[in-house]
């Protein structure tokens, strides 16, 4: 094969940028986008919990009913709202006024005296996940006052005193945004890479364009690098808007190696690349270029990616499906980078199948352009 001439590339490439400089969906997606996407991701999508609606019902009065209930009302993550017998509290769970309840029985200080005593935690599982998460709560804030009236030396506490001593590793800060912002690059990557090269593309072969460049010397293998230089620069620029916002906006820290994310992140952009310039070629249509794409890329890096739901909860089949989506092997690096650091039992995996992938897609890009010059 015949060698490719700089000359023309470079020709080509400064072409290609004007093209993209002169597109406003092109400095949408590129540069408006992901400031965009960050902001709503990290302030609007969270699975923390605060001012958490709880209707208390105190059947009897007591020091100690009082104390757990102002353990809840000095939390930020509760809202509590007295309730004066059950049946009105369950009325406003129907009603979704409230998200839990905690019942105090009438005997619940006696029975505390003895060590038998009890609560009723009663939450709205319509969402499993926040149910979940309501329970956690209001089991912690009921065993932070237990260990107090430990040391008060008041009556003894509900369960056995055991000393339970808590580490929280890589997210000490204990916020979804920590992980959240990570995979917002592996979405906009995606847009980049695969989706608005492929509609660009697909757009040129529905003019003609590429037509008109067939008729011309230049080479097939000229003629996608042109089409990836600037967008794989576009892509890149995504993602330092992405990482400055994260840190600066919402404290995200990176804790690996800058070089090595960029490394990362440059074999995932280019396997989203070569799914565009796959699916353009073979298509030669915008409408149903954007369709597969959508359903290929940008679908499973929300969904099977481990970006937001944990892959380990999938069922089997689900989660053998998803090591053929590259957005899984990105968001595991990218989550790792941040949080924890440059743990290359992680990355160097990772970054083979990433790069075995590019090297594949690339190379069946190069394969169908070829087609149309014969």
């Amino acid at each position: 094969m015949p060698a490719l001439s700089p000359r023309r590339v470079i020709a080509l490439t400064k072409k290609e940028t004007w093209q993209i400089l002169r597109d406003p969906s092109a400095i949408l997606i590129g540069v408006v986008l992901p400031l965009v996407m960050l902001v709503l991701f990290g302030y609007g999508l969270t699975f923390d919990i605060k001012n958490l609606p709880v209707a208390v019902v105190v059947e009897q009065a007591s020091g100690e009913t009082r104390g757990v209930v102002s353990a809840l009302q000095l939390s930020r993550y509760f809202a509590v709202r007295p309730a004066a017998t059950m049946a009105e509290a369950e009325q406003w769970m129907m009603a979704h006024q409230v998200t839990a309840i905690l019942r105090f029985p009438a005997n619940f200080s006696r029975d505390l005296a003895r060590g038998e005593a009890s609560l009723l935690i009663a939450v709205n599982a319509t969402d499993p996940n926040t149910a979940r998460i309501a329970a956690n709560y209001i089991e912690g804030a009921v065993g932070v006052w237990q260990a107090r009236q430990a040391v008060d030396g008041s009556p003894p506490p509900l369960l056995p005193d055991i000393v339970v001593e808590s580490r929280t590793w890589f997210n000490e800060a204990n916020q979804s945004r920590w992980f959240l912002v990570p995979g917002v690059i592996v979405l906009v990557m995606t847009l980049i890479g695969a989706i608005l090269t492929s509609l660009v593309i697909a757009r040129e072969w529905e003019r003609g364009t590429f037509e008109a460049l067939f008729a011309t010397p230049v080479r097939p293998g000229e003629i996608l690098l042109s089409k990836i230089i600037p967008y794989f620069v576009l892509g890149l620029l995504g993602l330092a808007l992405c990482v400055v916002g994260g840190r600066f906006l919402f404290g995200v820290p990176l804790r690996g190696s800058i070089w090595l994310l960029v490394a990362v992140s440059s074999l995932f952009l280019l396997v989203a690349l070569g799914i565009g310039l796959v699916i353009s070629s073979l298509t030669k249509s915008q409408f149903l270029a954007n369709q597969i794409t959508f359903l290929v890329t940008f679908l499973p890096a929300i969904m099977l990616s481990g970006f937001i739901f944990d892959i380990r909860s999938m069922p089997l089949a689900v989660q053998l499906a998803t090591f053929i989506f590259p957005a899984r092997y990105f968001v595991a690096s990218l989550q790792t980078l941040f949080l924890a650091g440059d743990v290359w039992a992680v990355l160097l995996p990772d970054m083979a199948v990433l790069a075995g992938m590019a090297a594949a897609l690339l190379g069946l890009a190069v394969k169908f352009t070829k087609k149309r010059l014969d």
